[in-house]
């Protein structure tokens, strides 16, 4: 028997997995101490139970996932605002030079999904959904890209990269912390003084405000005018590749993310009372955070699980790729490159985290390293701003290259 859900239905459905996974998260050690996010505690537990009624002949449950496109880009338009590049200008070098860490890293990842697919006997473009659309970029990115590349017929990448995406939370935060003990006690960094670097910890400091109707409409404004723009963009630039090749596509938030960038850059130029501003940077957050958690649940409840039958062996051996990988970028490349001392090897730590998982789970591993040592402010100032501002606009590209290109 078929259980076709409508639009409203499939939304209404999504937000029941939501809660269901946010109640199991504050009752289950485990997804607590990994920071696993809610909707994807909810939507692996549905995405299980339609796996054993589908296998049972007892019921298909199909939904209407037209509103997880929706959410998707509004996820990422709020991205977009996010990455300011007055931030990143007044934050330093050593915020750039782990940028540029963490997109070479980016690189790498893909690279290394690309190699080994002809060992394990799949294609290259279901192989890159083990690369950085799932470590580096998580959920998020991998339930923007998946859908793009199944569109172009390569059958079981959205179950791929969500595996992969829940695979990496877990492991990063199983590595990020030991790998920076090892590197603490093997060079006795805790006993060394600190490295002197001005933190203007200004820039990310957030006044308190006071949750305001008008304010959060026009985040809600602002996103959707991006939106709107943004669409005509990524069309175009859609057509302009579609010239060259019926095999690649730009995703759909591209363009949103663009103009909202752009108009960020507006907005911090000129200065502006508050409650008057032209983006509502908190309450866009706010918003986007919305979209994020629904179409995760969308996401993640339409999940196949019974196209991993055949990947299994195939995916593990791209999975153990990736964490090797980390574990030797991470001690033989940016804790080097980030100055070798106590503040290299609690970022080391942090960029285990979100280039396996995500930025809440950098900053966990941070937590546990500092707790046990001392503080390192540097890197509690590097990390959110790359993993949470600039990361997933640099990654983008690397996965267009290598989807298009490679």
């Amino acid at each position: 028997m078929t259980l076709e859900l409508n639009l409203i239905q499939s939304a209404g459905f999504a937000v029941v997995v939501l809660l269901t996974g946010a109640w199991l998260r504050r009752r289950v050690r485990f997804f607590e101490r990994f920071a696993i996010p809610s909707p994807v505690i909810g939507g692996f537990l549905f995405a299980l139970i339609n796996l054993a009624l589908r296998q049972t002949e007892v019921l298909d449950v199909q939904f209407d996932v037209t509103l997880q496109s929706f959410f998707m880009v509004m996820f990422f338009t709020s991205v977009g605002y996010g990455a300011s590049f007055k931030v990143l200008k007044a934050a330093g070098p050593k915020v750039m030079v782990f940028l540029i860490l963490s997109t070479v890293l980016c690189f790498f990842q893909d690279l290394v999904a690309v190699l080994l697919a002809p060992l394990v006997g799949v294609s290259k473009d279901l192989a890159l959904m083990t690369g950085s659309v799932s470590m580096t970029g998580g959920h998020g990115v991998s339930g923007a890209i998946a859908p793009l590349v199944e569109d172009f017929g390569v059958t079981g990448a959205q179950t791929v990269a969500y595996t992969a995406a829940t695979f990496g939370l877990v492991a990063g935060s199983l590595m990020g912390g030991p790998l920076a003990n090892r590197l603490i006690l093997k060079r006795n960094l805790h006993h060394q003084a600190s490295e002197e670097v001005h933190i203007d910890a200004s820039i990310l400091a957030h006044s308190q405000r006071r949750l305001r109707q008008d304010r959060i409409l026009h985040a809600f404004v602002m996103i959707l005018l991006a939106m709107f723009i943004g669409s005509f963009i990524t069309d175009a630039l859609n057509a302009w590749v579609s010239s060259f090749t019926d095999k690649a596509a730009f995703p759909l938030y591209l363009g949103t993310m663009l103009v909202a960038i752009a108009f960020r850059y507006l907005n911090d130029k000129y200065e502006q009372p508050e409650y008057q501003e032209l983006v509502p940077t908190q309450e866009v957050e706010i918003v986007g955070n919305v979209g994020l958690n629904i179409f995760l649940a969308m996401a993640l409840m339409n999940v196949r699980l019974w196209e991993l039958a055949e990947l299994a062996v195939p995916l593990l051996v791209l999975l153990v790729g990736q964490v090797v990988l980390m574990a030797l970028w991470g001690y033989f490349v940016t804790f080097r490159v980030m100055g070798s001392n106590y503040d290299a090897a609690v970022l080391t730590a942090g960029q285990v985290g979100f280039g396996m998982g995500a930025t809440p789970n950098g900053m966990a591993n941070m937590e546990s390293v500092t707790a046990k040592f001392r503080p390192s402010p540097l890197a509690f100032f590097v990390v959110p701003i790359v993993g949470g501002m600039f990361i997933d606009f640099t990654n983008l590209f690397i996965i267009l290259g290598f989807l298009n290109f490679a």
